[in-house]
């Protein structure tokens, strides 16, 4: 499994880019505007992953996707909520990425273990 902690300013596009060569055997991808592009989706068949990703409003031709399943992104989102609960990993007080993932590490544990 591949782990990737970009800077926040880095655009989704190019997050994708670095990790799309990492990416574990899946059947769909799900993911939010942010990251519909044309190569991101073609990349994504090529390696036969079907992307779940709904078109920018601003696309000319609307793509298809299945909105049975993306509703299951929500479960995604919950996760980073919570893990923003914890207030130095909102406010990213770690200038060190190794530190900050260590924090991000220790909140996901604890946070799963208070929802068991």
């Amino acid at each position: 499994m591949a782990l990737l902690l970009t800077e926040g300013q880095m655009s989704d596009y190019k997050g994708a880019a670095r990790l799309l060569d990492t990416l574990p055997q899946a059947k769909e991808l799900l993911a939010d505007r942010g990251y519909d592009a044309d190569w991101f989706r073609r990349a994504l068949i090529v390696k036969g992953i079907t992307p779940c990703i709904p078109s920018k409003k601003n696309r000319r031709i609307q793509i298809g996707y299945d909105k049975e399943l993306y509703k299951q992104r929500h479960k995604i989102e919950n996760m980073f909520g919570r893990l923003k609960d914890w207030r130095r990993i909102a406010m990213r007080y770690d200038r060190c990425a190794e530190t900050f993932l260590a924090a991000i590490t220790i909140a996901a544990i604890v946070t799963f273990y208070l929802n068991q």
